[in-house]
C-alpha cells in the first residue's frame, strides 16, 4: 500500500452508492485517502435521491458525473469495493477486495435510501479507520 492509501469504489451506473461511500470517503479522510469511484455500466448522472441524503448529512455530491470502472483504476488502486456489480472487477493480486451487499437505490423514495446511506456511512468508517494510523 502506498503512503496515502488509494481506494476505488464500484458499482453497476456508478451513479449512487459507489458515489455514496466516494463522498464519505473524501470527506471524513479529510483527504488522507485517494478515492476513486466507478460503474461497469456508468449512468448518464447521479441519482437525484442519492444527491439528497447525502446533502442531508452535510456532503455534496451533486457535481459527481458516472464514470466506467477502468482496468487501470482497479490496478493503480489499494482497495477495491464492489457493491453489486458482480465479477466483472479484474483481479490483481496484491490487492484488498471486498464486496458490500448493498440495496441499489435506485427508484427507492427518500425514505429507503436513508438506511442505504447510513449503512455505507457505518462500512466507509470501518474502513478508514482500518487504513488510516490512529
Amino acid at each position: 500500500m502506498t503512503d496515502k492509501p488509494r481506494v476505488l469504489f464500484v458499482c453497476i451506473h456508478n451513479a449512487g452508492r459507489s458515489q455514496m461511500a466516494a463522498g464519505y470517503a473524501r470527506t471524513l479522510s479529510g483527504g488522507a485517502v485517494e478515492v476513486r469511484s466507478g460503474g461497469s455500466e456508468p449512468g448518464n448522472e447521479i441519482n437525484p435521491v442519492a444527491i439528497a441524503v447525502m446533502a442531508e448529512d452535510g456532503i455534496d455530491i451533486s457535481e459527481g458525473v458516472p464514470q466506467l470502472m477502468t482496468t487501470e483504476a482497479v490496478k493503480d488502486s489499494d482497495v477495491v469495493i464492489t457493491m453489486g456489480c458482480g465479477d466483472v472487477c479484474p483481479i490483481f493480486p496484491g490487492k484488498r477486495y471486498e464486496d458490500w451487499d448493498l440495496t441499489d437505490p435506485r427508484g427507492l423514495p427518500i425514505d429507503q435510501v436513508r438506511p442505504i446511506r447510513d449503512d455505507i456511512k457505518r462500512r466507509v468508517e470501518e474502513l478508514l479507520r482500518e487504513l488510516l494510523p490512529a
